[in-house]
């Protein structure tokens, strides 16, 4: 049975569950009836991996990944400004929260909304446009924001509810249509988001410096609406859910599984270390007596080399083995950090310590499906 055919097995056996119920005669012709709809359905069911419907979700998720990320990893631009500003009433830490809020709360709220709408699939088409209003609201608020726990309430809690609720169906519809490949499509939206990372940034600081916060908020809220609005329509389930059958069966088996917590335990770990030069870099090259504009464009550099390399670890994830790819992403950190960043003393290894770095580092997040498809 191929890896294909279990997953859709898995998703259609859920309507299922209401047979037990019924009377043994009963339940009989409707096992019998069941199976054969089964089998019909899925036969009729839309090819994986390849064909016009599984690349235009791909594409759809792709670009959402603007829309979703744009704004938090641009953050670091508007707390500047509202630091230097001083249009906001606070404390240059206390404005620092406001992204620390936004990206914390949409990391920690995504298992919950993977969870309830892999429990709840009918929920997921109604998450895109409730994300989208949540987070246009949020930053139309934050517009008017005058104090700091009003940017904390809009940017960074709503925004984040708004932005999670708009990724987390993105990636379960991901899930569906892509199985062989699925590295591949990962790879691809983590090369959207690293892309966004280059972008907003540069963006964010052209109209701030033209404008004025308020402007630029509103403006990007309308840009929200004409980016996502279009994309919605694309993003579609594979596999469709029942009207009769109101939530699927959730396995935690994973739990008791010694990969899946070596898989977790390397990922924390690769975490702690990964975000250090990204964070550090800036200040590194200020140290060595660059241009101030130095900084944004190496960090520029960083992300725009994770495109690539997000990407091509993605597609090596569908032909070698998980610990494999993992090696090749971790090696190729630990070279770059020890023989380029340590060594650096001109601006060229550093840029090319962040070229080396952002490919490496930057494209493990596209390992994990391999890893955790696993048996």
């Amino acid at each position: 049975m191929t890896s294909t055919t279990t997953h859709e097995l898995h998703a259609l056996s859920s309507r299922t569950e209401s047979i037990g119920n019924l009377p043994m005669n009963e339940a009989k012709v409707s096992s019998t009836n069941n199976e054969t709809a089964l089998e019909t359905e899925m036969r009729s069911l839309p090819p994986t991996d390849h064909g016009r419907d599984a690349y235009l979700v791909l594409a759809g998720c792709t670009i959402i990944q603007a829309p979703v990320w744009g704004y938090s990893l641009s953050f670091g631009v508007f707390q500047e400004f509202y630091t230097t500003h001083h249009n906001v009433v606070g404390s240059p830490g206390a404005i620092a929260t406001v992204g620390s809020t936004l990206n914390g709360l949409m990391y920690l709220m995504m298992p919950l909304t993977f969870t309830l709408l892999t429990r709840y699939p009918h929920l997921r088409p109604y998450c895109g446009p409730a994300g989208l209003l949540i987070t246009v609201a949020s930053l139309v608020l934050s517009s008017y924001a005058k104090e700091v726990w009003q940017l904390i309430a809009s940017q960074g809690v709503l925004c984040a509810i708004g932005s999670g609720l708009l990724f987390s169906p993105t990636t379960l519809y991901l899930d569906e249509w892509f199985i062989s490949r699925k590295g591949m499509a990962y790879g691809t939206i983590w090369a959207g988001k690293a892309a966004s990372g280059v972008v907003f940034p540069f963006l964010m600081s052209s109209l701030l410096s033209k404008y004025d916060a308020k402007t630029t908020l509103q403006a990007w809220a309308i840009a929200l609406v004409v980016i996502t609005s279009p994309l919605l329509f694309f993003l579609k389930p594979r596999i469709p859910v029942s009207g009769a059958v109101a939530r699927r069966p959730i396995s935690w088996r994973f739990l008791k599984s010694e990969m899946f917590w070596m898989c977790q335990a390397g990922n924390v770990v690769q975490s702690f270390g990964y975000i250090l030069p990204n964070t550090y870099l800036a200040s590194y090259a200020h140290n060595m007596g660059l241009p101030a504009i130095t900084g944004a464009v190496i960090t520029a550099v960083f992300s725009l080399s994770s495109a690539p390399g997000g990407l091509m670890l993605g597609m090596l994830s569908d032909r070698l083995k998980p610990t494999t790819v993992i090696l090749i992403s971790s090696l190729g950190s630990t070279v770059a950090v020890f023989a380029l960043w340590g060594m650096a003393r001109h601006i060229a290894l550093l840029v090319l310590f962040a070229v080396v770095y952002g490919f490496f580092a930057g494209g493990f997040s596209s390992t994990y499906p391999g890893g955790f498809c696993t048996r």
